[in-house]
């Protein structure tokens, strides 16, 4: 009797941690999407965006309250990236932006913003960004409410001049010309 009362007790005690293990599990599961909530309602309200479904694209793309302030300056990443590497000349202007936009050196954007200039961001992002700048520019958003497509635009001719020419000739390059065409079109064919 005594072994079966064994078996019975460790039996217990096998149910009972489960369930304890179950239970913690679930309290993280809640706690991540209490979190993920969170997450979702700051970065709307820094992007000025409802919408769930470019929500969840600005997600997608690796953006985060901490981190949307750069989306702005995406359009002006791929203008210094437009052929094929960041002079320092090009690093300097985008840093100097992005401290008169509020990026603080060493912050979460910051950091994102170095590795960008270090190595360049998946094509994705800067494909999808246009449009996410172009909503948030229509919202109104905190983030961007000092800002237009004129001025994005001003800048990538900025960064594209920067390093380009000899004595002011030819200073912006045919690609970078195109590119500038591009994003222009891109952030200017939404405006309202």
């Amino acid at each position: 009797m005594a072994e079966n009362d064994i078996f019975r007790e460790r039996g217990r005690s096998l149910e009972e941690e489960y369930f304890r293990k179950r239970d913690r599990e679930l309290i993280e599961k809640m706690r991540l999407a209490a979190e993920a909530e969170r997450n979702r309602e700051e970065l709307a309200k820094k992007s000025g965006l409802s919408d769930p479904a470019l929500l969840e694209e600005l997600r997608q793309l690796g953006f985060t309250p901490e981190t949307i302030t750069l989306l702005p300056l995406v359009p002006v990443l791929r203008m210094a990236w437009a052929e094929g590497g960041i002079t320092s000349a090009e690093r300097d202007l985008i840093v100097r932006l992005a401290r008169s936009r509020g990026i603080v050196e060493g912050s979460e954007a910051d950091r994102q913003l170095s590795a960008w200039m270090t190595r360049q961001p998946d094509e994705s992002v800067f494909a999808r960004a246009g449009r996410l700048i172009r909503a948030m520019l229509d919202a109104r958003a905190p983030e961007t409410s000092d800002l237009s497509a004129d001025h994005l635009v001003e800048y990538c001719e900025q960064i594209a001049s920067a390093s380009g020419g000899i004595f002011g000739i030819g200073r912006i390059s045919a690609e970078e010309k195109k590119l500038l065409a591009s994003i222009a079109d891109d952030l200017r064919s939404r405006q309202s």
